[in-house]
């Protein structure tokens, strides 16, 4: 299962999403969020998702990565859609006391679980097209303004950035002392849940003396660069919109003009 969990995984390729303006792919990010949840149709949720998958297609990255980046949350989606066919109004389908099961129902399910699967691929799509560098020029430079506020952005983004790459060398780090405590002949699979708590103890003192080793580890690495923040610091590589990005901003631009046409409307396909 921790195998499974792709958070903060960079997928490297040459395609246009990976040559992509970062600030361009973050904003993307969080419109087609902003989409999804404001989607009153099953129209205007497709042609979000829609969108996503077009930025599926063009990432070049192997699907079957966005399906594993699915599996840790299939649970959640499955108890979310159980939970949502009980509630709707109308003719009930499928009566059992004070449980029924309606059409309203049925499709209220549908629209809540593909808008949680939707979710997942969008943020997918950032975070293997996207490597930890280029994330946190793009963080930086969105929050510039900030600066003039006091705030540290440069820290904020380095914070944000290195905790992004840290969940999946601490996923791999958990599975190597997982494995070696089965070695060892600890049982972690059996037995009540207080049991199964109790068993991870021995997992989890070895994981944080791990992670306060590798925070040590990195801090002396930036300190034996000299380095001191973001004052004074130039960037290798200018971040500069090229014409991909200003067509793909376009794309944006017309799936928004069409999401609310869809959304205002197409009053008789919203969910009842």
């Amino acid at each position: 299962m921790l195998s499974d969990i792709t958070l903060g995984q960079y997928f490297p390729a040459k395609s246009p999403m990976h040559r992509a303006d970062p600030r361009l792919k973050l904003c993307l990010t969080v419109f087609v969020i902003v989409l999804i949840f404001s989607a009153a149709n099953f129209l205007s949720l497709a042609l979000g998702v829609g969108y996503i998958f077009l930025g599926v297609a063009l990432s070049r990255t192997p699907f079957k990565l966005y399906l594993k980046s699915l599996k840790p949350i299939l649970f959640i989606v499955v108890f979310t859609a159980v939970l949502n066919v009980f509630y709707g109004a109308g003719e009930p389908l499928w009566q059992w006391g004070f449980l029924k099961i309606t059409k309203a129902g049925l499709l209220n399910s549908a629209f809540v679980s593909i808008r949680i699967v939707t979710l997942i691929l969008a943020s997918s799509v950032l975070t293997f097209t996207t490597s930890p560098t280029q994330l946190t020029d793009a963080i930086e430079r969105l929050l510039k303004p900030l600066a003039k506020l006091r705030v540290p952005v440069h820290e904020f983004a380095m914070m944000m950035t290195i905790a992004l790459r840290f969940v999946p060398l601490l996923l791999e780090e958990t599975d190597k002392i997982m494995s070696a405590q089965k070695a060892r002949g600890a049982d972690m699979e059996s037995g009540g849940l207080v049991q199964r708590i109790k068993a991870l103890v021995p997992v989890l003192i070895p994981l944080f003396i791990s992670a306060f080793r590798r925070a040590f580890d990195l801090a002396t690495a930036m300190e034996s660069r000299c380095y001191h923040g973001g004052e004074g610091r130039t960037k290798m590589k200018v971040l500069r919109f090229g014409h991909e990005d200003w067509l793909i901003l376009a794309s944006a631009a017309l799936a928004l003009g069409a999401f609310i046409a869809l959304n205002l409307a197409l009053p008789g396909a919203k969910l009842r």
